[in-house]
């Protein structure tokens, strides 16, 4: 039973949303010398809840359009799917009430996303943006959520009412320093669905799925690839040359070896079940030496 379910949301792919959190606790310890374990435990579960649920609603949509097998019958199924979403909304609305508005705003954003990415008349992962919104929202959201519900109040975003007056407030160079430490997320993430993409082009065609691949040609979207990759590599290098990190972040760089061979391993073959893998081990590559270069720090500290 166990094991059914864990198939059925694809716990194995929740690296991608593990490593953004940790990227975004490790940087919040490591920065603001704080964190707040009732928030922190209300997200991640939250988030783990959400991210399970998108997953099982692909999968239930994949039924339909694909005869997909599942692992549980087509009731069963659904009532898992509604006990995720019915969880995460439930934790998510408990982390509103002792943070605020503002993850309101970003939590029903994500949600939005996390549903009409595969569910709905024109699903986002028929069309070229599902590198640009898995990036952004699992690799840049997820880390700054962390870093929001437990830094201190004026660190990111902040807000004032009085007399009906609203203001606003954005403290600009953390958000800048938060931006830098998460490219290499967004970077790795975005291109896990662009290898996926190229490697189901073909497929994705004949289900009148047009994504990114197929604007810009394999050759090109190939190339892509690599450049995000070595974006991820150019923002350590600042992360270190600012101070962001240790100067021992500098040790992050030899992950560009493996990934370099591994970007040549995937222009030679796009491959589902043999190069795909591939860029999940790359993301790994590039996230943990800097979440453990970033845990370093805090020990230090």
């Amino acid at each position: 039973m166990i094991q059914r379910f864990l198939n059925y949301v694809e716990i194995r792919t929740k690296i991608a949303s593990l490593l953004p959190f940790l990227l975004g606790l490790t940087y919040v310890l490591y920065a603001y010398q704080q964190i707040n374990i009732l928030n922190t435990l209300l997200f991640f579960t939250s988030m783990l809840s959400f991210d399970m649920a998108t997953t099982a609603l692909n999968n239930y949509i994949d039924v339909k359009a694909n005869d997909k097998i599942l692992e549980f019958s087509q009731k069963n199924a659904k009532q898992i799917l509604y006990f995720l979403l019915f969880l995460a909304t439930l934790l998510g609305l408990a982390l509103v009430f002792y943070t605020g508005v503002i993850v309101l705003v970003l939590g029903a954003l994500c949600f939005g996303v996390g549903i009409f990415y595969t569910f709905g008349p024109v699903p986002i992962s028929r069309m070229p943006l599902g590198e640009i919104f898995s990036g952004l929202f699992m690799g840049l959201i997820i880390p700054f959520l962390v870093v929001f519900i437990n830094a201190p109040d004026d660190s990111l975003i902040y807000f004032t009412f009085t007399n009906w007056l609203l203001q606003v407030s954005f403290n600009t160079l953390d958000l800048l320093k938060l931006g830098i430490i998460t490219i290499p997320a967004i970077t790795g993430i975005a291109n896990i669905m662009l290898a996926n993409n190229i490697c189901d082009l073909d497929e994705d065609v004949k289900v009148n799925r047009f994504t990114l691949p197929y604007y810009t040609g394999v050759k090109n979207a190939l190339n892509i690839f690599a450049a995000l990759y070595y974006l991820g590599f150019v923002a350590i290098l600042i992360m270190v040359l600012f101070g962001l990190v240790p100067i021992y972040g500098l040790i992050a760089i030899v992950g560009l070896i493996p990934i370099h061979k591994n970007i040549s391993k995937f222009r030679k073959l796009q491959s589902k079940t043999v190069t795909f893998p591939l860029s999940v081990q790359n993301l790994v590559i590039a996230l943990v030496p800097a979440i453990i270069v970033l845990a370093i720090g805090v020990i230090l500290n």
